[in-house]
């Protein structure tokens, strides 16, 4: 049986049952929260904050969240350790990658192939031997190996920066044996086709790929479908999210697509966190359905009542999630 990597070790693909596939436990700028720890309180706090509503959530139903936080979000695997194991009844996947919406973190400017071989390196890019190493051998001497891969096209698009953190993901994907990605879009940009293109050039397996955040484009479905049609799957992932749609915009174009028998290339998530310090105390208190629960709450009643089945619920929550982690 087919397995795949979390945070507690490897479990059989057919063990995974439902699965919100792009979700957060903490998104964090590191190094503000090091020296300014009064905007993150308490860890204790905020582990236990975690874990309560991790707990709700595999009391929903829910047995399996990918956590896709990576580089440029705050990605600190010890805690998300000490989380899952308080959490026994829910498998948390975690993610390598790197998040930026158009130039590389510094760190990575100036350590290019070129200067590598310079230095008398190997004439690689270090950014993907470091993913690779997540998936292979573990993340931080923790033992935690990533089971996806994520970057992001934003609205900015392609640029040179995006461009390479994509052919590395994708290069990882290659080394790894197929290890799946997701990529954040910016679903009015209607990147995909140049995303598309990278993805074809590099050799990847479309069919375990996400195009993350595709629920955002609610007035496209012909713009997805054609994003489904050429293999890749959808990320019907922000839920909650009222600032780019609604949830009737959003549940009606899941409707609408499962109606043009696509509801085995899409999956279903939040985008959802515990703890986010990217906006002020406050801001997104409005967003009162930004949370785990509301797939299970509000999304699938809604989807029956509108005609979506069983089947294809399934498939969007089991089946599909089951086929990108593990192949």
């Amino acid at each position: 049986m087919p397995q795949v990597q979390t945070v507690r070790g490897p479990v059989d693909a057919s063990a995974l049952g439902r699965v919100l596939m792009h979700e957060h436990i903490f998104v964090l700028t590191s190094d503000v929260q090091l020296n300014y720890p009064h905007e993150w309180g308490p860890e204790e706090d905020r582990v236990a904050d975690a874990v309560t509503r991790l707990r709700e959530l595999a009391a929903a139903g829910i047995t399996t969240i990918v956590d896709v936080t990576v580089i440029g979000q705050g990605r600190y695997i010890p805690r998300i350790a000490r989380i899952a194991g308080q959490v026994p009844e829910l498998n948390i996947v975690v993610a390598t990658g790197c998040y930026t919406f158009d130039e590389v973190p510094m760190f990575f400017w100036r350590r290019t192939p070129r200067d590598e071989a310079l230095a008398g390196r190997p004439a690689s890019d270090p950014m993907a031997s470091f993913f690779v190493k997540d998936i292979t051998e573990g993340i931080t001497g923790t033992g935690v190996r990533a089971g996806m891969l994520k970057c992001a096209v934003d609205a900015k698009g392609l640029t040179e920066g995006v461009e390479r953190v994509l052919r590395n993901v994708a290069r990882a994907h290659a080394a790894t044996g197929g290890t799946p990605i997701t990529i954040h879009t910016h679903a009015a940009g209607r990147h995909g086709p140049q995303i598309l293109a990278v993805l074809r050039d590099e050799g990847v397996d479309l069919s375990r790929v996400v195009l993350g955040h595709s629920g955002d484009a609610v007035h496209d479905p012909d713009y997805l479908t054609g994003m489904a049609e050429a293999g890749l799957t959808l990320g019907m992932d922000r839920f909650g999210i009222d600032h780019f749609a609604t949830f009737q915009e959003r549940s009606d174009l899941v409707a609408e697509l499962c109606r043009r028998g696509l509801a085995g290339r899409m999956v279903l998530s939040h985008d959802a966190c515990c703890h986010i310090d990217w906006f002020s105390p406050g801001s997104l208190t409005a967003l009162k359905d930004w949370h785990y629960l509301h797939v299970s709450q509000d999304v699938l009643p809604y989807l029956r009542d509108h005609g979506v089945s069983e089947a294809d619920i399934d498939a969007m929550l089991i089946g599909n999630p089951a086929r990108i982690l593990a192949g």
